[in-house]
């Protein structure tokens, strides 16, 4: 048996026991009824737990194989770009955190879409955001279920196929079990070791190049735009950077899988330190990873496929022993991201459509034990569709990960922040503005229609909000209801 196999089975059954020790402890804490306690922990998060669960699901994939295989072949211009969603967790808590959570619990909210419909009272609002996170959701996890059999493949020897079964079965399985309490607890290990994994792969790279000033040499002897802002070839032009500034920085407010997670939080004091933990933790594994990646073109210059780089680096400088007990880092971001992902997707079928208009909302007459074993079925049938899709990968996954941010943020950011804070925003406006996000991203997308180097996201969100703004001029004036339930005197969080 590979070496490397034995710490990778040690870890994915480590999460396992996890999921099921945070199932335990669910049904000891007081009674919040399955539905919270399932899709949000009960709003128990203390502060490093909400700071790691945010950074475990934003980092993925694209951050431990995709992106650090784009700076592999543009250099250091592509570094400059990532590191644009370092404010991430200090932008979701700053913007969105305290208010989220006061209003969040107000309006008892258990979902991004519950707050949408609290908010807009509209069922257009949430058959647009189901069919969202449905669809974008679903491109980002099959991003994710191939970096994570690519990750066993380049590092056990074994095939894709393999490593896509215990990849799979894996995260499907304590996600289904565990739920959101399994969830967070997972992310808080899976970002430790992420954060450990990062230090190590490039220390290693740095020290098999020969140091920090000979790799660079190394790099500006291949091709000097390697080492500048424009990446190599001029790859990076102006506009896009810009662009990123939106797609990652700005945007990052209309992401389900982040925002949900400022309902799940405790207290306050839990909020202000995830903000100032997150902000750091997520800078260092952005800079870490991504540095790792141009730095290894120095090291191993001949990759046909940048995806390869940090699985390769991992192999060929580790020990196989150690090479899989680093290897969790990569593994752990993609499967925070993934079993976020799983738990939102159940939760849109089971409490946005099935509680909400098949129910109407009243679950007086179903048992908790059989919503559980309901939510547990939508969860695996969602990750097992999602394994399916898995084979024949392409190249490059951090292209599917930003295509599926696009479509999230074209979606949901204006509605979510102007909700929030603009008292004329409604119905009509958060409907226009979601159908014309929509068609406007999948329209440049698609037909890859030219905007001199700007991304498909800057136009999108331009002509999203005045639609919003349009709409929500046309539309029907807000509820007085709705103005006071949201508008009201406001308890603290």
């Amino acid at each position: 048996m590979n070496l490397a196999l034995i710490p990778l089975i040690g870890y994915l059954a480590l999460t396992l026991l996890l999921a099921l020790w945070a199932q335990r402890q669910a049904g000891k804490g007081p009674g919040r009824g399955f539905i919270e306690e399932y899709f949000i922990g009960g709003r128990t998060m203390g502060g490093f737990v909400l700071a790691m669960t945010i950074i475990a699901s934003y980092t993925s994939a694209s951050s431990f194989v995709g992106g650090p295989g784009v700076a592999y072949k543009l250099g250091l211009g592509w570094v400059l770009l990532a590191m644009i969603q370092v404010p991430t967790t200090f932008l979701t808590l700053g913007v969105l955190g305290k208010r989220f959570a006061i209003l969040g619990r107000r309006v008892h909210a258990v979902t991004i879409t519950d707050f949408l419909y609290a908010r807009y009272r509209s069922d257009a609002v949430v058959l647009l955001c189901s069919a969202a996170i449905l669809i974008f959701f679903a491109a980002s996890m099959v991003a994710q279920f191939i970096g994570g059999a690519r990750v066993f493949q380049a590092v056990t020897g074994y095939p894709y196929e393999a490593g896509l079964i215990l990849f799979g079965v894996t995260v499907v399985l304590y996600t289904a079990v565990g739920g959101f309490r399994a969830v967070a607890v997972t992310d808080a290990l899976q970002g430790v070791v992420m954060l450990i994994a990062s230090v190590v792969i490039l220390f290693a790279v740095v020290r098999a190049g020969g140091g920090m000033e000979q790799c660079i040499q190394t790099l500006k002897g291949m091709d000097p735009g390697l080492i500048t802002p424009s990446g190599a070839g001029g790859a990076i032009p102006a506009p896009m950077l810009f662009s990123f500034w939106i797609l990652v920085g700005l945007g990052i407010l209309g992401l389900p899988q982040t925002t949900q997670r400022c309902f799940g939080y405790k207290n306050s004091k839990s909020m202000h330190d995830a903000m100032i933990m997150g902000t750091l933790i997520i800078g260092f594994l952005l800079l870490f990873m991504h540095l790792a990646g141009v730095l290894g073109r120095a090291v191993m210059p001949g990759l046909t496929s940048g995806d390869l780089i940090i699985p390769s680096l991992i192999l060929e400088l580790l020990p196989p022993f150690w090479a899989g007990v680093f290897v969790a880092g990569p593994l752990a971001a993609i499967m925070s991201t993934v079993d976020t992902m799983l738990l939102l997707v159940s939760a849109s079928i089971i409490k946005d459509l099935y509680i909400r208009y098949s129910l109407k909302n009243d679950t007086s007459g179903i048992s908790a034990k059989k919503i559980g074993r309901m939510s547990f079925c939508c969860t695996l049938a969602a990750g097992v569709l999602v394994f399916c899709a898995s084979f024949n990968p392409p190249e490059l996954l951090v292209w599917i990960n930003l295509f599926a941010f696009g479509g999230l943020e074209a979606v949901f950011l204006w509605p979510v922040v102007l909700g929030m804070y603009w008292k004329k925003a409604n119905a009509t406006g958060a409907v226009w503005s979601m159908a014309a996000g929509v068609a406007v991203f999948m329209f440049f997308s698609i037909f890859k229609v030219p905007l001199g180097g700007v991304h498909a996201i800057v136009p999108t969100c331009v002509i999203s909000l005045l639609a919003f703004w349009l709409g929500s001029m046309r539309g029907s004036p807000v509820p007085p209801d709705v103005t006071r339930l949201f508008w009201g005197e406001e308890e603290q969080a």
